[in-house]
């Protein structure tokens, strides 16, 4: 089964052919730099350049899987959540070819979507359940407690920052450029990890949940601070030995705080056989390292063990994921798949 399926929630106008939901026959994206220039997403400029360039990237993904429209089975397309006007031209393009050449279209949501893309180029069997998920990206921060292949509940969210935007605001108080997690770190390869303590918020006893903004919030103190030293006023910028140690301290901080919920959750579910890392930060070396590290050391480890998706591209927004769910989506209930026009919900609910 061959699935054509579009991403434009955010600022990636990307396609894929993937079929039977793990093999990648083709994955193209045109990611927009021009956002850099704003230091974060401008939707209105999002939206059109995914209009200009979603044709093109349609032609070039066809191309690399060396197929036709007519050799496909079924379209796909991220319905949400997202930037409202981004994800129109992802619905509409996906629409239109439904309708003109009268393909069964599958809409998805985006979130579920990060949580497949660890079946990619890996077998179904790969995968085992329970499963906790921690999904980690620019908007989103969750923990959800996979039950099996579609059966999936959410344990906690962030209260406000996501991670991704914590990592991108750490990068813009720096005087660092956009999109901040892959900038944060390596500058934290050479930096004290243990320079600043910044605030851990773990919040009530049991809680799942997250909050990353008293962390932004300390950082924030800290670099008004150092804009007093004698470095800063001399330079109008920070010392590079205080960026790396920042960054250090804030990816540290980010690990413990990501830890202390993991063990949260494997006290409270020890049935629980493995932990996916998805979203684009799960191609944070450090944040693996040390998961990886906590999950050795464990007291009364049920050899639980980390998995992330197979390559970096996966990671972050793409639309081989959504094609690997809707595979599996249609695979459950094919009344789900239609001709038909949808459209985008910005606010999709999980």
């Amino acid at each position: 089964m061959k699935i054509l399926a579009f991403e434009t929630s955010c600022d990636d106008t990307a396609v894929s052919i993937v079929e039977d939901g793990i093999k990648v026959l083709a994955n193209i994206r045109n990611t927009q730099t021009q956002h850099e220039d704003w230091g974060g997403v401008v939707p209105e400029l999002a939206a059109r350049l995914h209009a200009d360039n979603w044709k093109s990237v349609l032609n070039q993904c066809l191309t690399e899987a060396n197929l036709t429209i007519n050799d496909i089975d079924y379209i796909a397309c991220t319905q949400g959540p997202g930037l409202q006007s981004a994800l129109l031209t992802g619905t509409t393009s996906a629409s239109f070819l439904s309708l003109l050449y009268q393909k069964p279209l599958i809409p998805v949501h985006h979130i579920k979507g990060h949580i497949f893309s660890v079946f990619l180029e890996r077998k179904i069997s790969d995968i085992k359940f329970p499963n906790l998920v921690l999904t980690v990206s620019g908007g989103h921060t969750q923990m959800q407690y996979w039950e099996s292949i579609l059966d999936i509940k959410t344990l906690g969210s962030t209260l406000d920052d996501a991670t991704g935007e914590a990592f991108d605001k750490t990068a813009k108080m720096l005087g660092l450029g956009y999109p901040g997690g892959p900038i944060i770190s390596e500058k934290a390869k050479l930096g004290n990890r243990k320079k600043f303590q910044l605030p851990r918020i773990y919040l009530d006893k049991e809680s799942l949940d997250f909050s990353f903004s008293g962390l932004k919030s300390s950082i924030y103190r800290l670099t008004e601070a150092e804009k007093e030293s004698n470095y800063y006023k001399k330079n109008n910028k920070f010392s590079d030995e205080f960026i790396q140690d920042i960054s250090a301290s804030f990816e540290f901080t980010i690990a413990k705080i990501f830890i202390k919920k993991i063990n949260r959750v494997l006290e409270k579910f020890p049935e629980i056989q493995q932990i996916s890392f998805v979203g684009g930060v799960s191609a944070n070396t450090y944040l693996n390292q040390e998961i990886v590290s906590f999950l050795k050391n464990r007291r009364n480890n049920n050899q639980t063990k980390l998995i992330t998706p197979k390559k970096i591209k996966y990671s972050t927004d793409n639309a081989a994921m959504i094609a690997s769910l809707a595979y599996f989506l249609v695979k459950e209930n094919p009344q789900i798949a239609k001709i038909q026009f949808i459209d985008a919900q910005a606010r999709m609910k999980f």
